[in-house]
């Protein structure tokens, strides 16, 4: 998957062209806060396949759409060696506002009215003890307070968590493709020019799917659904 920003332009996801055409490559070289790689926004979190709607569908317990509101440490682990004295983790309380997709084949709870989200933390600067500098996750949102996400999640050690990058989807507006991403707010039409630079093999929902609607979403994932149930 995408791992340079030089080479994104050619091989990346719609999404990693859009931030070149938004001039965000330029951020990632000379430093946004935060960003430890220079490999589109951070490093990939892939625990299952999750770009198309067949991945989302085989893989994960529910697809929700939920707005993210408060954000807490949740954990603290202490680096030995390097710029980072501690790596936090970093829990957000989603407000559910749909269940789009539920599994008919594992068991796992189904999520309340609210749902706590693992999301990427912070970083604390051994220099002072005391800074801290968000963690981004390769290609993916970030997961901000006040924006809204599609996100296939699945219960896993008691707690929910997604199928890795492309799993979260900006949903601002119910509108696949507009929102936070990566840190930034990106709009539709920022993803539709980035779309012309992508890979043609590339059939992620979010290039499949951009700029519509929930009922696409369901649409798409019940198509994808066995038919065996």
């Amino acid at each position: 998957m995408r791992r340079n920003p030089l080479t994104a332009l050619a091989v990346g996801r719609p999404a990693v062209a859009v931030l070149a055409t938004a001039g965000v490559i330029t951020g990632v070289l000379t430093g946004w806060t935060g960003l430890d790689t220079v490999n589109g926004c951070g490093l990939p979190v892939n625990r299952y396949p999750s770009e198309s709607a067949q991945d989302w569908v085989r893989d994960a317990d529910v697809v929700i759409v939920g707005r993210a509101g408060r954000e807490r440490e949740s954990d603290r682990q202490e680096l030995k060696v390097g710029a980072y004295r501690y790596q936090l983790e970093r829990t957000v309380e989603l407000t559910r506002e749909s269940v789009v997709f539920t599994s008919r084949g594992r068991a796992h709870p189904a999520p309340g009215p609210t749902v706590d989200y693992v999301a990427p933390g912070w970083k604390i600067l051994r220099s002072d003890g005391t800074t801290r500098v968000d963690d981004l996750t390769g290609d993916a949102p970030r997961v901000v307070p006040g924006h809204t996400y599609v996100l296939a999640l699945r219960w896993q050690e008691e707690r929910w968590v997604s199928l890795g990058e492309g799993a979260v989807v900006p949903f601002d507006d119910h509108e696949i493709g507009r929102g936070e991403w990566c840190g930034q707010v990106l709009d539709t039409e920022a993803f539709a020019e980035g779309e012309r630079l992508s890979r043609r093999d590339d059939h992620s929902l979010e290039k499949t799917l951009l700029g519509q609607d929930e009922k696409a979403l369901a649409r798409a994932l019940d198509r994808a659904r066995p038919t065996d149930g």
